[in-house]
């Protein structure tokens, strides 16, 4: 006699059948999860993967039964838990007849304005109401309407149309950490809205538009520009951040229109950051150049690239190897960074490098890959965050923070400035930048306290440290996340990174780390400075790093995607050293009037959207992209540029004829970093605090008109709280002189004593003294 079969389930597992499949499912797992991995529909609104469960929409309704009874009403399908045995009826006459009438009620009120919706064709309530709609309504009555808000410049409103999914009010609650949406009112009053008619300020706000079903919340730059069925999905990446953020560049015969997430779960999820979302705004600003230019007798000229590429060539052999700086940009890619090597090697220069906003070289230090990868950041159990302004500088990893902190992570920092998190800080440290150091010591020595080595080279330091509680806190906090079997993160920011003092605090956040067994992830300043330092992009034996060769300066300088002042930490001297230069050629998408002030030819490129490239995020993962998008006029690649003119002077490693030839001949050759400390001079009076603010941080974004009409994009101004504003004699009704600029007064309590807050990569602010310099201020 044989044994009838068993069905094995795991422990975790749990047995079920959708409209007569059976299924295995984890338990607590709901029933719409359940269908969506067994790839059986369910018509849904407010359910979203990501999102809390709100079951409010009912849409989802379907049958269910339980021990071979049926469940006297219709289940919402999101918010109904599996269990053993449950049988699950989709499309049983009940739940069709559920489905459909909750359809009748979403349309009882919504305005039949598809022809003049942005979301037409790509409306989930279309799309719905084709499948379980009826044809005619039944309701006579006067449908309602609903006064729109103004929420800033990047979301549009119609809220007439919005069907109380509440997937907004949920995102940005749970999401972006900012509680600006909410639900107001009941029945036929019931709204969406700001609590206190305010605009959005999270820099992850664009991501409602997406999560939106209706065409309640939809792109405003975008607006009425082009139908979903005109637009082209071109595979791209974001380039404004290291993160590498997976994104659909949407096209019109070439040209950027919108762009939207694309789903990578080790990266951005399903979720883009303002700052990547409306940057293509900033690609056909008016100053974009799209023939090249040469500069004869003071006059511009538009010429051939024939004649541009002569007098460029002949400009960079004027002057000996040894005094021709190369000057690149950090988003630069793979493929353009390794040939402006072969090109650095042919003409003799070993004065090569792209950390434009790095001020302490001590360490020659580069951007290298995360130690706790991004995908496992919201697992921490604990954080110290140096110098960091993580929402504003990577804001999706932030994103990734704030989750831990939802499950209670412990965050700690040290910062020169009160950051505004959207989480609660179990402890920081707010300090002078010329004080950043000796915080940070204290809590090295913390680490010596609970039994940890110091290096020698930090020893005495540390040794001199201050101590107090708090440090021991921190300190305990990542040691105990991490003996729990959980993980731990040391997040150094830009803020520590650009400091004049950064090979410190570099090397005290890495033992802090090694200390206490947590991961050690330094934010690279530039999309592609981990791709970048990977090929060895810097200066070769005896070459001049960024800062030196404008202390130093060169005879030629060659520019590739930099717009002086703003991208540079020391702005006044970058001008300096290239009006002083005999001869500058730039490789540009813009010509800006500073950078017509300073060169001899500029070689119009493509921007990343416009050509194939390779870029290295912060897990050291290298993201291969195909134009997306059409350069405008004559513009080219940049890699052509250089391999036409490499080719033009005979310079080896121009041999080849495609992009997988020059793919081909790349090889890694990583920057060696090197034991060493900058000297620690302590400065006087008050100290510049310079941060580049999340809109202005590269060429491109300075020309994105909607995010630079964004609150966060904060206009210039000098930042004092009020005991040193009345100390210095200053109050906020008049303007404030700093060396020959005179900007407005703000009073702000998040800035320490002996610090003024200045921002740097604004037109007013880009050529005053440096990060970290004394500075004198006086009324205007």
């Amino acid at each position: 006699m044989s044994a009838q079969p068993t069905q094995n389930t795991a422990p975790n597992l749990v047995n079920i059948e959708v409209d007569g499949k059976p299924i295995q499912v984890p338990k607590g797992a709901m029933i719409i999860e359940a269908t969506d991995k067994a790839g059986i529909p369910i018509p849904r609104f407010c359910y979203h993967r990501k999102l809390p469960i709100a079951a409010s929409c009912r849409q989802c309704l379907v049958e269910v039964e339980m021990g071979g009874r049926p469940m006297p009403k219709p289940q919402p399908a999101c918010a109904t838990p599996v269990a053993e045995g449950m049988k699950v009826l989709t499309r049983s006459d009940k739940a069709l007849h559920a489905q459909r009438n909750v359809m009748e009620f979403l349309l009882i009120n919504h305005p039949m304005d598809c022809p003049v919706c942005d979301q037409g064709g790509e409306c989930e309530l279309q799309d719905m109401a084709l499948g379980y709609g009826r044809s005619v309504s039944r309701f006579t009555e006067r449908k309602r309407t609903i006064a729109d808000e103004d929420i800033g410049p990047l979301v549009a409103t119609e809220m007439t149309r919005c069907i109380h999914c509440t997937r907004c009010v949920r995102f940005i609650s749970e999401i972006a950490g900012t509680y600006e949406f909410g639900s107001m009112d009941r029945g036929d009053r019931h709204v969406i809205g700001t609590y206190i008619g305010k605009n959005v300020e999270s820099e992850l706000s664009g991501n409602i538009i997406d999560v939106c079903p209706v065409g309640a919340l939809t792109n405003k730059p975008f607006q009425f520009k082009a139908r979903a069925w005109e637009l082209i999905a071109k595979p791209s990446i974001a380039w404004h951040d290291a993160l590498g953020s997976n994104l659909w560049l949407h096209t019109r015969r070439g040209e950027v229109l919108r762009t939207v997430p694309r789903d990578n779960e080790a990266v951005n999820e399903c979720w883009l950051s303002d700052r990547d979302r409306y940057s293509h705004q900033g690609m056909y600003a008016a100053d974009r150049i799209g023939v090249p230019e040469v500069k004869r007798n003071g006059q511009w000229q538009a010429t051939s690239w024939e004649d541009a590429l002569e007098c460029a060539g002949a400009a960079l052999k004027k002057s000996p190897g040894s005094e021709l700086g190369i000057l690149l940009h950090p988003a630069t890619s793979n493929e353009e960074g390794d040939l402006l090597m072969r090109l650095a090697r042919g003409l003799g220069s070993a004065h090569v490098d792209h950390r434009l906003r790095q001020l302490d070289f001590a360490d020659n230090a580069v951007a290298q890959p995360f130690a706790l990868p991004v995908s496992e950041v919201e697992q921490v159990r604990a954080a110290l965050l140096v110098g960091c302004d993580l929402r504003y500088e990577m804001p999706l990893l932030n994103h990734r923070l704030h989750q831990a902190a939802k499950k209670g992570a412990k965050i700690y920092a040290v910062n020169p400035a009160h950051f505004d998190f959207n989480y609660a800080l179990a402890g920081e440290a707010v300090v002078a930048p010329q004080a950043l150091v000796n915080a940070l010591l204290a809590l090295a020595k913390a680490a010596v306290a609970a039994g940890a080595n110091a290096p020698a080279a930090l020893a005495d330091a540390i040794s001199a440290a201050r101590s107090d509680e708090g440090d021991d806190a921190a300190i305990a906090a990542l040691k105990q996340a991490v003996s729990a079997q959980g993980k731990a993160v040391v997040i150094l920011g830009e803020a520590a990174a650009t400091h004049p003092q950064a090979s410190w605090l570099r090397a005290i956040a890495r033992f802090i780390a090694d200390a206490t067994g947590a991961g050690y992830d330094e934010l690279p300043v530039g999309a592609n400075a981990v791709g970048l330092a990977r090929l060895g992009v810097v200066p070769g034996n005896g070459g001049l790093d960024a800062q030196a060769m404008l202390a130093q300066p060169r005879k030629s300088y060659l520019l590739y995607g930099v717009e002086p002042p703003h991208d540079f930490a020391d702005g006044n001297a970058a001008l300096k050293a290239l009006h002083g230069a005999d001869q500058v050629v730039a490789f540009s998408a813009y010509a800006s009037a500073a950078l017509r002030e300073v060169a001899d030819v500029i070689l119009p490129i493509a921007l990343l959207p416009e050509i194939d490239a390779t870029l290295v995020n912060v897990d050291g993962l290298a993201q291969g992209v195909a134009a997306g998008a059409k350069a405008p006029g004559q513009a080219r690649p940049g890699w052509k540029v250089l391999r036409a003119l490499g080719g033009a002077l005979q310079l080896a490693g121009f041999e080849f004829d495609d992009l997988a030839g020059l793919r081909d001949g790349i090889a890694d050759r990583a920057a060696a970093p090197r034991s060493g400390l900058a000297a620690r001079a302590s400065a006087g009076g008050i100290t510049r605090l310079a941060t580049w603010p999340i809109y202005r941080s590269d060429a491109v974004l300075r020309r994105a008109t909607a995010l630079n009409a964004h609150p966060l994009n904060r206009a210039p101004a000098v930042r004092l709280n009020g005991d040193e504003a009345r100390r210095l004699g200053l109050d906020s009704d008049g303007p404030v002189r700093v060396a020959d600029v005179q900007l407005p007064l703000v009073i702000d309590a998040a800035v320490p004593d002996g610090t003024a807050w200045i921002e740097a990569a604004q037109d007013l602010t880009a050529t005053l003294p440096p990060y970290g310099a004394s500075i004198t201020l006086s009324k205007a």
